[in-house]
């Protein structure tokens, strides 16, 4: 078992790229876009052990699956981006958390002192082990020891990190600069106030960090794009940005990192957890939104948007 202090708990080792994958990077034989693609949250590879320790039904633990998110971006490498995909499911590890935010009442004994053991995350059930599924549901049976959970976030968390940051640096020693897209999918239901159609509800939620996480310009781009294929676009409410935007984006150094959120019933059927028949024609607009940004440069975004 590794210990680590908390001052390097956000650094990936350097043998976490040789560890066994529980991730899957899809690249093209050329990168051509300067653009990293993230589906932290799309893995459905449910580990026996996981399931024999839950006190949840296989449907019920799918809750807080992303479903199909890294089908809806598989464009990317054939655009000429990579996408980096988990297949270790969210309740399993939640990458995008801080490695270590663990909630001390999910554990049979004291934690380490590098644990965050305090979080918006913790008191919502979902730290970087969770608690519950989305639904509010309990997972376990009963507690956990510290060396499984260790286990795990070598396993899946650290390797996932690896990738990222790989793929992150190659973009910019290519390219000058990268933008990194983390793709999400959300409850229809915490977004809606009325069905489709309705002129208050939110299709897309795109998140920069208020601003801070990536060039301004990006996100309006996007949101752009989004827009003219007749969607309702929100911007960082209720969905500003995770662990992996806030960590990585860096605009002042050539990292811009956009989260999107996108409503489940657009593509899915939320109920059976099946694909729905939005998923073929959203695929193909995710396919133009790729090759727009992609076309995007950053040092003069603004000024060229602002002339449009």
């Amino acid at each position: 078992m590794v210990r680590r202090t908390r001052s390097d708990t956000f650094l990936p080792r350097s043998d976490d790229l040789n560890v066994a994958r529980r991730h899957r990077i899809l690249a093209p034989k050329t990168q051509t876009l300067p653009l990293v693609f993230s589906s932290p949250h799309s893995g459905c590879d449910y580990p026996t052990d996981f399931i024999a320790k839950s006190r949840l039904d296989p449907t019920t633990l799918r809750r807080s699956e992303d479903s199909f998110v890294d089908e809806l971006f598989s464009a990317a490498p054939e655009c000429g981006a990579p996408l980096v995909a988990a297949d270790f499911p969210r309740a399993y590890v939640d990458v995008n958390r801080e490695p270590y935010e663990l909630d001390p009442a999910m554990f049979d004994e004291a934690l380490p002192a590098f644990v965050n053991t305090h979080s918006p995350r913790i008191a919502a059930g979902l730290g970087t082990i969770a608690r519950v599924v989305a639904s509010g549901v309990d997972i376990y049976r009963g507690k956990l020891t510290f060396a499984e959970v260790e286990q795990r976030i070598q396993q899946c968390y650290y390797p996932y990190h690896a990738a990222l940051r790989y793929l992150i640096e190659q973009t910019l020693a290519r390219f000058g600069y990268c933008i990194m897209i983390d793709c999400h999918s959300m409850p229809s239901l915490s977004t809606l106030t009325g069905g489709p159609g309705n002129a208050n509800r939110i299709d897309f939620v795109l998140g920069d960090h208020h601003g801070e996480s990536c060039d301004p310009a990006i996100t309006g781009a996007a949101a752009a794009l989004l827009r003219s294929c007749g969607y309702q676009v929100g911007l960082n409410k209720p969905y500003a940005g995770g662990f992996i935007t806030t960590h990585y984006g860096r605009p002042a150094d050539g990292v811009h990192v956009l989260q999107i959120e996108i409503s489940r019933d657009i593509y899915m059927d939320e109920a059976s957890l099946q694909r729905g028949p939005g998923l073929k024609r959203l695929a193909a607009e995710i396919r133009i939104l790729i090759q727009r940004l992609g076309a995007l440069d950053p040092g003069s975004l603004t000024p060229v948007l602002a002339a449009e």
